[in-house]
């Protein structure tokens, strides 16, 4: 063997090597080494340096009341805000809230010419839903501006479908 094979196999070696790393950086990069958006406590985008923020995390369980009431009006208020005709909305109702609550809601929309999920006309910019210590009853608050707020208090029954939509004292509830 001359000394030119040996050159020329260091140098493929290198060739290849470096091409396969190239290649590993290209492909690991779009999976998750750069910096993403990240938004911050007061809901702006960024923050003081790549990766401060920590990545949040929802969670929950189909068993639990406030985890019910919050994916029941995150989805609500996304099917609100889309220009499907209200269709998804209605058979979201249909499917969180117990039937006979449902009429209570009509009377409730019929009187006030408004959502009677919401109980406004428009949809809000964000929510917020937590246990209020009662079994059964959740807490939900709609932000609709810079500090305007509605809260409401959520009851369910034993299947964890809502039977009842309230403002907090009124009713008892």
């Amino acid at each position: 063997m001359n000394s030119n094979d040996t050159t020329t196999r260091k140098h493929l070696r290198r060739s290849t090597l470096v091409a396969g790393l190239a290649v590993a950086v290209a492909v690991t990069l779009p999976l998750g080494l750069t910096a993403p958006a990240q938004a911050t406590t007061d809901g702006t985008a960024g923050g003081a340096t790549a990766g401060a923020v920590a990545q949040r995390t929802v969670s929950g369980r189909s068993s639990d009341d406030v985890t019910r009431v919050a994916d029941f009006y995150g989805a609500y208020i996304d099917a609100r805000l889309d220009a499907e005709n209200g269709r998804l909305a209605t058979e979201l109702r249909g499917f969180y809230v117990r039937a006979d609550h449902l009429a209570e809601i009509a009377r409730w929309e019929e009187l006030n010419q408004a959502d009677g999920i919401l109980r406004a006309q428009n949809v809000p910019l964000k929510w917020t839903v937590k246990g209020t210590g009662t079994a059964g009853r959740v807490g939900v608050t709609l932000t609709w501006g810079q500090a305007a707020t509605t809260r409401l208090v959520v009851d369910l029954d034993h299947d964890h479908k809502i039977t009842h939509i309230g403002t907090p004292g009124t009713g008892g509830n």
